[in-house]
């Protein structure tokens, strides 16, 4: 049998893999009265009830008292319950409203809207959001960038005045970053650049045009001449709605934290941009085997030195993709995406297919 045969059986194997429809199937172990907690996630708590926990809306569908199932607080009380059909639901006792009232010393009452849980751990996504980004190197070169300083030093630490170059001074802060590395699809094409957040900077009053001083707040590594500055930005916990991937598909292309080996909370780079998908959307990750090349005696593609053109008579075999975990996008660009590993079964390596869950 040819190897394009054998491929396409391979991926008409797979597609029933992730084309099943999603069918709401109620944990064993699942709690018949839950209250949140600080500290939970929507999506742990929803693996408390479900295998697939992007369908957490579906036990909320026949409450009319839900205006958005992936807003709950701290507090709330989640009781499990079969309507006459048999189907499960959530039902949500919330005694108190959502607003805290504080009181000053001077006796002033603010009011103070609590938070909902977020949907993914804040603590762990959170250096990424504020931190880290991929942009074209076409973007990156456009923002200006550290000239030197007085002392003609050419590395800078927090409390440093460095002068800077740009067209105008901006309000606010500066996140001094530098060029990481390329990011790249598995065909060798460029998504964009990754970069790596150096320090806080802060801008200071200047009389010239085109140039002023910044100083250096809350280094992680030494500022260099060159490093650019870009605007920074508050963002607050996002409260992301969870929707799992219909047709895309893609690879994880990279890992934030440089690992070879993947699993449970490690951040990972999709090859999918902004016109793929947005945060939240919800992906399975499947892995493939290495091939099998079949003749009087199996070998693996380069098992202990094997040598395809020497290998009599054997027909390459495919191996079919098999589930190993979920990932979660938290943060899209133009052509890539930062995305969260919720679950994993195996190791993950770069490379990993990601498609419906």
């Amino acid at each position: 049998m040819g190897k394009k045969l054998i491929k396409l059986l391979v991926i008409l194997l797979f597609l029933p893999l992730v084309s099943l429809a999603d069918v709401i199937n109620i944990k064993g172990s699942a709690p018949e009265v839950y209250v949140v907690k600080k500290g939970d996630t929507l999506w742990d708590i929803s693996s408390l009830y479900l295998d697939k926990p992007w369908l957490w809306p579906e036990l909320w569908r026949n409450n009319v008292h839900i205006d958005n199932p992936h807003l709950i607080y701290p507090g709330d009380e989640l009781r499990l319950r079969y309507n006459a059909e048999g189907e499960p639901q959530l039902e949500m006792v919330r005694e108190t409203p959502k607003t805290q009232i504080k009181l000053s010393p001077q006796g002033h009452k603010v009011m103070k809207q609590a938070e909902p849980i977020p949907a993914l751990p804040w603590t762990v996504i959170q250096p990424y959001i504020e931190n880290s980004s991929i942009m074209s190197d076409e973007e990156y070169q456009r923002l200006p960038h550290l000239l030197g300083n007085q002392e003609g030093a050419v590395r800078y630490v927090s409390g440093d005045l460095v002068l800077s170059r740009a067209a105008r001074r901006t309000p606010g802060r500066y996140n001094i970053i530098r060029k990481q590395n390329p990011v790249l699809d598995q065909y060798g094409n460029l998504l964009g650049i990754q970069i790596r957040h150096v320090a806080d900077a802060v801008p200071l009053e200047s009389e010239i045009e085109g140039q002023h001083l910044v100083e250096l707040k809350q280094a992680n590594f030494e500022a260099k001449r060159g490093d650019k500055l870009l605007p920074a930005e508050d963002i607050a916990p996002q409260n992301l709605e969870l929707h799992p991937a219909t047709r895309q598909k893609g690879q994880i292309v990279d890992s934030l934290e440089q690992h070879q080996l993947l699993g449970k909370y490690n951040v990972v780079v999709l090859d999918l941009g902004e016109r793929e998908v947005k945060p939240g959307t919800v992906f399975g990750i499947y892995l493939q085997g290495p091939d099998i090349y079949d003749g009087e005696s199996p070998k693996y593609d380069k098992e202990n030195g094997f040598i395809q053109a020497v290998f009599d008579g054997g027909d390459e075999v495919a191996q079919p993709f098999i589930k190993a975990g979920e990932v979660v996008v938290f943060k899209v660009f133009e052509k890539a995406s930062y995305a969260l590993i919720t679950r994993s079964t195996k190791v993950i390596r770069k490379g990993a297919l990601v498609a419906k869950p």
